[in-house]
């Protein structure tokens, strides 16, 4: 469950690892890696939905087995819209659950333990990212100590290593955890100048199927041991 509100300076004596990371909706595997390595989970709600990411989507088999988008419906907004800001479209819960139906592995009847929580409850999109996250953890038995980057307050004009530095800093934090892919966007000695090691993941060997997909299909604990094993 996400953590809003809550004294972090409490936790400076509690946390090592920070990782910062968009909420995503229903990622692969490797995403939850960052859950697994890590103290604590900042979503990064402060950031600018990208249009064409994977906060709103993610990518299934359809009954043909071809990869197709299941995505969110959101109300229109402004380009420059953050993740916090966002709303779902009008009539939302009855579009997904129509989208949902073109998936077998999402239809009714079948045993994947995230389809009980896939309908929408008059909540917003972050809201009920941040669920499906936190259910999934659950399901895999990985812990989930989440908190939102709007709650920290920090200084909105904060971009890239300043602004992961802040949030670091805010939850008492020494370690800054952040998958391979990262690796091009931070510099090592900005963070030991700050005095926060800079700790990457490895390249995930694991299959890169939203974590819908792979929980109706195979076992909660096998998925467990794939993300454990990949540290």
């Amino acid at each position: 469950m996400a953590l809003t509100s809550r004294d972090y300076s409490s936790w400076a004596t509690e946390v090592i690892s920070v990782a910062v990371m968009q909420p995503y909706f229903a990622p692969y595997a490797g995403y939850f890696r960052l859950f697994a390595a890590a103290d604590v989970f900042v979503s990064l709600d402060t950031a600018q939905f990208p249009l064409r990411g994977w906060v709103h989507r993610t990518r299934l088999l359809d009954a043909n087995s071809n990869p197709r988008w299941l995505t969110l419906p959101l109300r229109k907004a402004p380009r420059e819209v953050t993740i916090n800001e966002l709303a779902f479209a009008d009539g939302a819960n009855d579009r997904l659950a129509s989208e949902m139906r073109r998936f077998p592995g999402l239809r009714d009847g079948t045993d994947s333990p995230l389809e009980r929580v896939m309908p929408v409850h008059g909540e917003s999109p972050q809201d009920y990212i941040e669920r499906l996250l936190s259910v999934a953890c659950s399901v895999l038995g990985l812990p989930c100590s989440m908190v939102r980057a709007s709650s920290l307050d920090i200084p909105p004009d904060l971009r890239g290593t300043d602004r992961v530095l802040a949030i670091v800093r805010a939850l008492g934090g020494h370690r800054y955890v952040n998958l391979a892919g990262g690796q091009t966007l931070y510099e090592p000695g900005d963070f030991d100048r700050c005095g926060v090691a800079l700790h990457f993941l490895g390249n995930y060997q694991g299959n890169s199927w939203s974590i819908l997909q792979r929980l109706a299909t195979e076992s909660a604990n096998s998925i467990t041991t794939e993300i454990q094993r990949s540290d």
